[in-house]
């Protein structure tokens, strides 16, 4: 099924509940503001792209919060709207993130680079987690969802080593702050998507179409992600559907991961 069949059958698994998306001006973020939004969230788009952010909230129907995500205070304060504007806060979307090309290979990719990457990757991860579970656990219930990455599971020789690294961490962290709080009603997974044809993506690519060919060739499938599909999962992840799925590294990779070689 294709991501626009799959559009035409949305299912309404959300309706009255407040979702809050980092970096949902563009790509991933922006897709999956609107799958939840359709299915019936308030949708809270956090971004640092004003225009972007603003127009992410008004296709949706929902609120902007301008957002630096690797600010204590100002995480604080979106999580903080989210709830004093809807009366609970019962999906975080951290989603937002970097891959600068800067970060290439451990031999050429600097310390300032690598820090960069690890603050809007993994620390603002840590501070949005840290900010909504104090909303979940008075509410007794909610859905964590943290963007890793494929990248997180497996090695790649077209490295980017502190966005690995980054999700790496994304990936841990979703898992253990799964196994703490299950008995308290909130569920936190790692969404580790395989390459999706995003501006991000496009961008990098564009730069180097034989990184890009090489990566494309170990699809499985044949084709990058949709960021539309990317949002499905985080649907289902997001609703009851996924009552039983926790502390997981929830693969939407087109095969990768499972792919000893290629087809021709």
């Amino acid at each position: 099924m294709s991501p626009t069949e799959t559009e035409a059958v949305v299912c309404r698994r959300l309706v009255g509940r407040t979702a809050v998306v980092t970096g949902a001006g563009s790509g991933i973020g922006l897709a999956t503001a609107r799958r939840l939004a359709s299915e019936g969230a308030h949708v809270v788009c956090a971004d640092v792209d004003a225009e972007r952010g603003a127009a992410a909230a008004e296709a949706t129907g929902g609120l902007y919060v301008t957002a630096d995500v690797t600010d204590p205070e100002q995480v604080e304060a979106l999580f903080r709207t989210a709830n004093e504007t809807y009366g609970s806060v019962d999906v975080a979307f951290n989603n937002a993130g970097i891959s600068p090309p800067d970060d290439d290979s451990i031999l050429e990719t600097g310390l300032d680079a690598w820090q960069r990457v690890q603050h809007v990757n993994l620390t603002s991860v840590y501070l949005c987690c840290k900010a909504v579970l104090p909303y979940m656990r008075e509410q007794g219930r909610g859905s964590i969802i943290n963007t890793a990455s494929f990248v997180a599971v497996m090695g790649a020789a077209t490295s980017q080593i502190s966005y690995t690294a980054s999700k790496g961490g994304v990936l841990a962290m979703s898992r253990e702050l799964g196994v703490q709080f299950a008995r308290e009603g909130i569920r936190v997974n790692a969404l580790c998507p395989g390459p999706v044809n995003t501006p991000l993506l496009k961008e990098l690519f564009a730069k180097d179409p034989e990184r890009a060919q090489r990566r494309l060739v170990h699809v499985p499938v044949g084709r990058f992600a949709e960021a539309e599909e990317i949002a499905a999962a985080v649907a289902f992840l997001a609703s009851d559907d996924a009552s039983f799925v926790n502390a997981a590294e929830f693969l939407v990779d087109g095969g990768i991961a499972g792919a000893y070689v290629t087809p021709l």
